[in-house]
């Protein structure tokens, strides 16, 4: 599971944030009995739909969330609702007012969604907090609950003054996941070491949104402290724990749950609180 999702992260990433007047539900309403709850189709929207909106408002939140290996939020919290994969037969069975999605979404099931008369919200993945924060606003606008979405970006904003590092020159770091891929520079997890106090030496490099650092590469020139982004269950692999990382004694090695890396709400919260705890471990 852990593995379908980055890859449809990835592929909602590479399209651009949403325009002024973009996000805006489309489609009509459908006839008959009024149609009731909000349906959401990725982590992402879930875990901000799920602190912002009433739970009697949400009739669905994807099936990753239910999973420990993909999920964005407690998953205890978002198995109280129904997972769906998000299927339109699926979606049409929940009769939803609102459908809040990706832009990776499928163009088969926006197409159903329209002729089934299914509003549906398509949101591009944050690529800074700045973006996230607009889609917090955005998701609890929606919800019917504006004012819990200022009380998550407030949360966010502390935190994020929190996890501010020191004066003095930013840390270098990798974040490097299995087989050695690297986020790029127009990613949140990037805003994200730099409002921390670290500076992203594959970004510096160069590499862009999945590019591949080769060990050789690495140590070549390598950073303070490598982020190690692993989704097997060791949270390692091979490539992160190879005998010749041991010698580079100026390079600390430390976990980021891969789950940080991709999705903004709430979960910018934890990132900074895991980064700020590296970068303390680092100084002292």
């Amino acid at each position: 599971m852990r593995a379908a999702l980055p890859l449809a992260l990835l592929l909602g990433a590479c399209s651009p944030a949403a325009a002024p007047g973009q996000g805006a539900p489309s489609g009509p309403n459908p006839s008959g009995p009024t149609p009731s709850g909000i349906v959401s189709l990725n982590p992402c929207t879930d875990a901000i739909l799920a602190e912002v909106a009433d739970p009697a408002r949400i009739a669905a939140l994807s099936a990753y969330s239910s999973d420990p290996s993909s999920s964005s939020m407690d998953v205890a919290a978002a198995r109280r609702f129904p997972a769906i994969t998000g299927t339109v037969e699926e979606i049409a069975a929940l009769r939803p007012a609102l459908v809040i999605g990706g832009t990776f979404t499928p163009p088969a099931t926006r197409a159903a969604l329209a002729r089934l008369g299914i509003p549906l919200v398509e949101l591009p993945i944050a690529q800074t907090v700045t973006q996230s924060e607009t889609q917090v606003r955005q998701i609890a606008a929606l919800a019917g609950n504006p004012a819990r979405g200022e009380a998550l970006v407030a949360r966010i904003e502390q935190a994020l003054r929190k996890a501010a590092p020191p004066h003095g020159a930013p840390v270098t770091a990798i974040v490097w996941q299995s087989g050695g891929i690297v986020p790029g520079p127009d990613s949140l997890i990037a805003d994200l070491l730099t409002r921390t106090g670290f500076t992203s030496l594959s970004a510096a490099r160069g590499l862009k949104q999945a590019d591949y650092l080769p060990l050789e590469r690495m140590l070549v020139d390598p950073p303070r402290v490598i982020l190690a982004a692993s989704d097997s269950p060791s949270g390692e692999n091979r490539l992160l724990t190879h005998p010749v990382l041991a010698r580079l004694t100026h390079t600390a090695r430390a976990r980021l749950d891969p789950s940080l890396l991709w999705c903004g709400g709430s979960t910018i919260i934890r990132a900074a609180e895991r980064l700020s705890a590296v970068r303390r471990k680092l100084a002292r």
